[in-house]
């Protein structure tokens, strides 16, 4: 079932992960170095922690629709398009400790969406793809 993705930056990450834990009555699916998420069921949410500077307030780093197949990350791209939306698309790409594939778009307020499915674990935060972009979840840049 697709869920939202919401991803924050936060500057304490062990400070929000308990936080949430407490919040959401669960434990994170995944704590990398500067990196948590939680897999929510009830309510049906992918929660992203990805650590900021410190002492800066917490801040949306951007929105997403966890999707669970690259079928239907292909799927959204070609209707996004259809409805006249500026997409950029990244295939294999390592981000955020999973291997993915997703297409970004962009809202009015410049607010970075994107459709994903986590097709593996990686080892690494920053992303790695096939078009040699360096930063993680460069759809949020710009």
């Amino acid at each position: 079932m697709p869920r939202v993705q919401l991803a924050l930056r936060v500057a304490d990450l062990e400070q929000s992960v308990t936080f949430y834990s407490r919040l959401f009555g669960a434990e994170p699916a995944k704590r990398r170095p500067g990196y948590a998420n939680f897999a929510l069921t009830e309510p049906p949410l992918k929660l992203v922690l990805i650590e900021g500077e410190p002492d800066r307030e917490t801040r949306l780093d951007h929105l997403g629709v966890e999707v669970e197949s690259a079928e239907q990350v292909a799927a959204a791209t070609d209707r996004l398009k259809r409805e006249g939306l500026a997409t950029f698309e990244e295939n294999d790409t390592s981000c955020c400790y999973a291997l993915q594939d997703k297409v970004w778009v962009h809202g009015p307020g410049r607010e970075p969406w994107e459709v994903y499915v986590v097709k593996g674990d990686a080892d690494a935060m920053a992303k790695t793809s096939t078009t040699g972009a360096a930063a993680c979840c460069a759809g949020t840049e710009g």
